[in-house]
């Protein structure tokens, strides 16, 4: 006996799944989140260095793992219309100097938004062209205060991984090899913090971490936290951030890259996609 299908039904079926393919190709192409960058680039060719390097794999990622990456060195962006647009911003090498948008960002933070800064986002040091004159910033958002001092020549660093079970450390080993950076230190012991959880350290195995020339940018011992979250909030600071420049050839030639470390990238990919509150 020939079977004979519905021509109705048939029809029905061909738009059920050219509906269904629509509904697919549409939850492939919506980006999963959005991000922006927000940096100033102006000041020591290393920070200058690190935004630009920042910026490019930002983007590279942003197509890779299908969300949306903008940047902007307009600080004036900073207001609550402008940040309703995104679920994670950035601050690559500076922070917010006009009370309007330090108000803007304690807000937006204060309501359950993201960030992550990087190195010297999170320098204030009184007297300089950055005083610590923003306490909920310094002193309770990071809760780091002011920078105490830093090692140099940029040097790579073994980092250990103090909080495995944080999504943003799944899948390192327990001490990897960074890429060269300035190291810094800090005012405050936040190890005292109750509201911060350390994620990375320095290992012991760095030391002695600088070259120097002077001595005291050569550290020999010590406990120095490099990346960390404050469980009051959504964010993440990383004190990574500082290429390597040829100042003393005087060529300016960058000698080092952030990006170019395979484990390090991870870390700061984990990070953004569990600020965002998307798995990977």
């Amino acid at each position: 006996m020939k079977r004979f299908a519905c021509p109705s039904l048939t029809r029905r079926l061909f738009a059920i799944a050219i509906l269904l393919s629509l509904l697919s190709a549409n939850a492939i192409a919506q980006p999963k989140f959005s991000v922006v960058g927000f940096f100033t680039a102006k000041q020591d060719r290393a920070h200058i260095s690190f935004v630009h390097e920042a910026n490019r794999f930002f983007a590279e990622q942003a197509e890779k793992n299908n969300f949306v990456y903008d940047s902007t060195d307009d600080w004036t962006n900073l207001n609550a219309e402008f940040l309703a647009k995104y679920q994670v911003i950035l601050f690559f090498d500076t922070r917010p100097e006009a009370p309007e948008q330090r108000a803007a960002f304690e807000k937006y933070m204060k309501n359950g938004g993201a960030w992550m800064g990087f190195h010297f986002a999170g320098f204030a040091l009184t007297p300089s062209a950055y005083p610590q004159n923003w306490d909920w910033y310094h002193n309770e958002f990071i809760g780091s205060g002011q920078y105490k001092g830093n090692t140099w020549r940029p040097t790579s660093a073994n980092l250990k991984v103090e909080a495995r079970k944080h999504p943003a450390l799944k899948g390192l080993p327990k001490v990897f090899k960074s890429s060269p950076n300035e190291w810094y230190s800090w005012e405050k012991d936040i190890t005292q913090n109750r509201d911060i959880q350390i994620l990375l350290s320095i290992d012991s195995t760095s030391f002695p971490l600088g070259t120097g020339p002077k001595k005291h940018e050569i550290w020999h011992s010590g406990y120095y936290p490099v990346a960390w979250t404050n469980k009051k909030y959504k964010m993440i600071y990383s004190n990574m951030g500082h290429n390597d420049i040829d100042y003393e050839g005087k060529t300016n030639r960058e000698l080092s890259y952030q990006f170019a470390n395979t484990v390090q990238n991870k870390f700061v990919l984990n990070s953004l996609f569990w600020l965002a509150g998307v798995k990977k």
